[in-house]
């Protein structure tokens, strides 16, 4: 079978009506959903245990037509288009589908272990069929998203065996598709496709996908793709290196959980200061959100302000003692901020170099 992403150039259109059509110059039809993509003319690939279609998965497409009822105001599908499988059906995995189905990418499958995920996925992505095992999905796609928690990603990987001309991705922001490789086989392709999106729940994070940023990375011919699936979502893709990836995924942690755990410390603040628990984070963000939209605007450097900048000890030595005293767990985080703004500020070159050495003697005089 040919590989999908060899030398695409953008993605190749159907006319109405014609979706039947022989593929252009340089594209193969794709096999029938039940035959491997390597297996002989005539034959079909025999499903493994557990391939079993499962209660609840979408109904057989009706004679004739290869495909699913499309439901009003859904996209078809583009013939020419790779089959998308997914093997892992929750928040991630689930999200994805729907967003690649609504923008008109073929998933004729998913393989989850928990029936209530495998049902609520065939609900909500019409056509696809759902099974227990990863390795049923491989009948069907022709690149396999692996949406699994990224510590299960290199077991999952190790129970399937992609066909030639096939490709895997998985979503983990933090591995590389090295880990991929128990599944690889002679002309296959593996990679990471990580969107920068806090999958809290499917709406949202639909609401989400378009303007985002998705991480990419892997084998060089599949990268074309994944940044034209990135940008049917409406999503930007960026290029990751392998050795750059742990530290891409810290930095995205800590830009949403990082910052989550920033503005709960602030909360905590305002309540000992006697705010009112409900009110506490309120007060603060419209400053966050100014100091947010400075740093976009400016660069970070540029937007800093407060004590720090000016050298300003008094205030500095009152936050400490008022933190010591009232808020003790959140003195750490204080310290380390105050740290980091005092190397901005001389970067920058509004703090001089003795202010900034009697800023860090306070901070050492803690402790």
């Amino acid at each position: 079978m040919r590989s999908w992403w060899g030398g695409r150039a953008g993605r190749p259109t159907v006319p109405a009506g014609d979706a039947g059509a022989a593929p252009g110059p340089g594209l193969e039809p794709r096999p029938h959903a039940a035959t491997a993509p390597d297996t002989a003319p005539g034959t079909t690939h025999a499903p493994g245990p557990g391939s079993e279609l499962h209660a609840g998965t979408a109904a057989e497409p009706p004679p004739g037509t290869g495909t699913a009822p499309v439901p009003h105001g859904l996209p078809e599908t583009d013939a020419h288009l790779p089959r998308l499988g997914f093997v892992g059906a929750g928040r991630v995995g689930t999200a994805l589908a729907v967003a690649l189905r609504r923008a008109g990418w073929p998933v004729p499958a998913v393989a989850s272990r928990d029936p209530a995920r495998r049902d609520r996925f065939a609900a909500l992505v019409p056509g696809a069929r759902a099974y227990a095992e990863p390795q049923a999905v491989l009948d069907q796609a022709d690149l396999v998203f692996l949406t699994v928690p990224d510590d299960a990603v290199a077991e999952v990987a190790a129970q399937m065996r992609l066909y030639s001309g096939q490709a895997i991705v998985h979503t983990s922001g933090v591995l590389p598709s090295s880990v991929l490789a128990p599944a690889m086989a002679a002309g296959t392709e593996a990679g990471s496709f990580h969107p920068l999106v806090a999958f809290a729940g499917l709406e949202a994070a639909l609401a989400a996908l378009p303007g985002s940023v998705i991480a990419i990375e892997g084998d060089e011919p599949l990268l074309p793709l994944l940044s034209e699936l990135a940008e049917a979502l409406g999503a930007r893709p960026v290029r990751m290196t392998a050795a750059g990836k742990a530290l891409h995924h810290a930095a995205a942690v800590l830009a949403a959980g990082g910052l989550v755990a920033l503005l709960d410390t602030i909360r905590e603040l305002g309540v000992a200061a006697g705010l009112d628990d409900a009110a506490a984070l309120d007060t603060y963000l419209d400053l966050a959100r100014q100091g947010l939209d400075h740093a976009g605007a400016l660069g970070t450097q540029a937007a800093l302000t407060g004590p720090v900048v000016r050298g300003d000890l008094g205030t500095l030595r009152a936050h400490l003692g008022a933190l010591q005293d009232r808020a003790p767990d959140a003195l750490p985080v204080y310290v380390a901020l105050v740290r980091r703004a005092v190397a901005m500020a001389m970067a920058r070159g509004d703090l001089p170099a003795d202010r900034a050495a009697a800023v860090l003697a306070l901070l050492a005089a803690l402790g």
